[in-house]
């Protein structure tokens, strides 16, 4: 608990300064961490990080995000890299005769975009021509702190019936209820103090949403680790595991406030 602890503090210590000091250092930050993040994802399917399936996502990963210069991409689009990136991962399949199989083109493809989307939207979210970028970020990662925080709390005191014990045995109805209840007090308080354009109903119906993709984005990254019969997504940050483990749901949460248009 004790090395827990102190990891958690050194993240924030580390992670807050860059959000708010924003622009390049931040979008770097950002790339980095998505990076991390990816390798992770690879690493839990035995995908070799120095392996050419592995360099390609990580190639396209950072010319998916934000801030890639016009003469780097060139002239084709995002969607485009994509669908060319689908082509370059099927025709591996045969050059290697099958020993990279469509499922792992699959994997590799889909395992890009997810990690890709969420790290996109945490630099959109950012936006430093606005402050309300950095006001934005800090309701999501206040939202999901208090989240995370009922959860244990309420389970711990009053869980009895399993969320879901396949895939996460030691969450319950009753906690993921509480996160949400929790989760909303913050929201609210959180509005109070600096008011969005919304009104209260809007703003608490969304930090329900938040609050619930959140636990959700948890869920699907429970699911990949006892899929693929792991403990930890890494280990870069002692007693939490690795980079995934402390932001899979940002990485949920983050597109979703953008698709509903709440910022």
């Amino acid at each position: 608990m004790k090395q827990r602890t102190l990891t958690a503090i050194l993240a924030l210590i580390i992670f807050v300064p860059f959000v708010i000091v924003g622009g390049l250092p931040f979008t770097i930050f950002v790339y980095f961490m998505a990076t991390i993040a990816l390798i992770e994802l690879l690493r839990m399917r035995k995908v070799g990080k120095y392996s050419i399936p592995a360099v390609l996502a990580i190639l396209i990963l950072w010319l998916l995000l934000p801030d890639v210069p016009a003469d780097i991409v060139g002239f084709f689009t995002k969607s485009e890299l994509v669908m060319m990136f689908a082509m370059l991962l099927l025709s591996y399949t045969v050059l290697v005769k099958n020993k990279f199989t469509f499922e792992d083109a699959g994997f590799i493809m889909l395992a890009t975009i997810y990690v890709g989307m969420g790290f996109f939207y945490l630099i959109e979210t950012r936006d430093d021509t606005n402050i309300e970028g950095l006001v934005n970020i800090f309701y999501v990662l206040l939202v999901i702190w208090a989240t995370d925080t009922g959860a244990y709390l309420f389970g711990r005191a009053f869980g009895k019936r399993k969320l879901w014990p396949m895939i996460s045995p030691n969450k319950t109805v009753e906690g993921a209820i509480g996160g949400i209840l929790i989760s909303v007090v913050v929201g609210v308080i959180f509005h109070f103090i600096t008011p969005f354009e919304h009104s209260l109903i809007i703003v608490i119906g969304v930090t329900i949403l938040v609050s619930i993709f959140g636990q959700i984005g948890d869920l699907v990254e429970s699911a990949f680790k006892r899929h693929y019969g792991v403990k930890d997504s890494g280990n870069i940050l002692p007693g939490h595991g690795g980079i995934l483990d402390r932001l899979d749901s940002l990485l949920f949460v983050l597109p979703l406030i953008h698709f509903i248009h709440f910022i």
